[in-house]
């Protein structure tokens, strides 16, 4: 860093985004993208308002809020839509987070938590999970402080009941509650619905996984009125045309198209499944995941080295090197031609190592 960077970021360690190698083309299972094209409809409405690039956007995302609104069943007060939802989270942790509201969040989650908490001086503490990779729903409980969970979590794919979920919310009635969906879609059932029963919720998704866009950079927050306010105020602050015309449009189009993103997202979950059970006869361990992901683990091989041998023959997994984590790998569901490549591959990979 140079001499002039500010004393207070010294210490920042920035969060480390999955690769995306240009020297050579991989089957790139390693960051959670779909492997599935953008809707026909996304497409078509954002090439249509890339005929009005000379113009600014619209800050308060209309179209896209009206279309949203009916998509979920909440009033056009109740969303907001951000630069992924990278950017609703970090809106989160500035609005609601301070010396008095600290945060908390389980110390095996998405990365980007203890940057957040980091770059805005917030303290934090993280909960442990427990052996079995699951969320500690009890240690969360009457915490009294600002409560992020990821549901599923990530990288272990593991997802909470509401039930569970609720319990959190119900406790710590003086603190908000924010239920990170980025994988929501596949398999697990969305929270979204008690916003109207909790003042103190706020459920964040993004368009960058079951809805094949995540190089648009669109994702959202829904909670009740006066908290969605509450961030409007710091996204007023910051950048108020903070999502682009043809992202927003892209937007419209891909929630227009339910029939499409059902059909994708019920692929990926045979395909996750076809893909566990041809591990588990391999004698890999793996997480309940109910993400676009895998997480697992070999007797056989340890992770960074599997991690590098895929990567020689052409397939790019997510490796931790994180104490806990170090003997896993996650990998993201690609097609089924993907998989089957993966597997051949790990095959032939393990087969030598033994």
């Amino acid at each position: 860093m140079s001499r002039f960077f500010s004393g207070k970021y010294k210490s920042l360690v920035p969060y480390v985004p999955g690769e995306q190698p240009k020297e050579m083309k991989y089957i790139k299972l390693n960051t959670n993208e779909s492997p599935f094209p953008p809707s026909p409809k996304a497409l078509e409405f954002a090439q249509r308002e890339a005929e009005h690039l000379e113009l600014y956007s619209d800050p308060e995302c209309r179209d896209l809020v009206k279309t949203a609104s009916k998509h979920f069943g909440i009033s056009e007060n109740e969303i907001l839509f951000t630069n992924g939802s990278d950017e609703i989270l970090n809106f989160a942790f500035m609005a609601f987070c301070d010396d008095e509201h600290p945060a908390v969040f389980p110390d095996i989650t998405y990365g980007f938590y203890p940057v957040f908490a980091e770059l805005n001086n917030v303290p934090y503490e993280e909960i442990p999970l427990k052996d079995d990779f699951g969320i500690d729903v009890d240690a969360f409980c009457g915490v009294n402080k600002t409560v992020f969970i990821a549901n599923p979590n990530a990288p272990t794919g593991i997802a909470l009941p509401l039930d569970r979920i609720e319990k959190i919310i119900k406790s710590n009635p003086d603190n908000i509650i924010v239920i990170d969906e980025a994988y929501v879609d596949f398999g697990t059932e969305s929270a979204v619905n008690l916003i109207h029963k909790y003042d103190n919720l706020l459920v964040t998704q993004t368009f960058s996984k079951s809805r094949s866009m995540a190089g648009a950079r669109l994702g959202f927050g829904i909670a009740n009125e006066n908290l969605i306010r509450d961030l409007n105020t710091v996204k007023y602050s910051t950048n108020p045309y903070n999502v682009n015309r043809m992202t927003m449009a892209a937007g419209v189009g891909a929630l227009l198209d339910s029939e499409y993103f059902e059909k994708n997202c019920k692929e990926i979950i045979k395909v996750r499944e076809y893909t566990a059970e041809k591990l588990k006869k391999m004698g890999f361990t793996l997480t309940d995941s109910k993400a676009n992901f895998l997480f697992t683990s070999s007797k056989d091989i340890d992770g960074k080295t599997l991690y590098l041998k895929l990567k020689e023959k052409g397939i790019l997994v997510r490796h931790f090197d994180k104490e806990r984590l170090k003997e896993y790998n996650r990998i993201t569901i690609g097609t089924s031609e993907q998989m089957d490549i993966l597997i051949s591959a790990i095959n032939e990979i393990t087969e030598v190592s033994l």
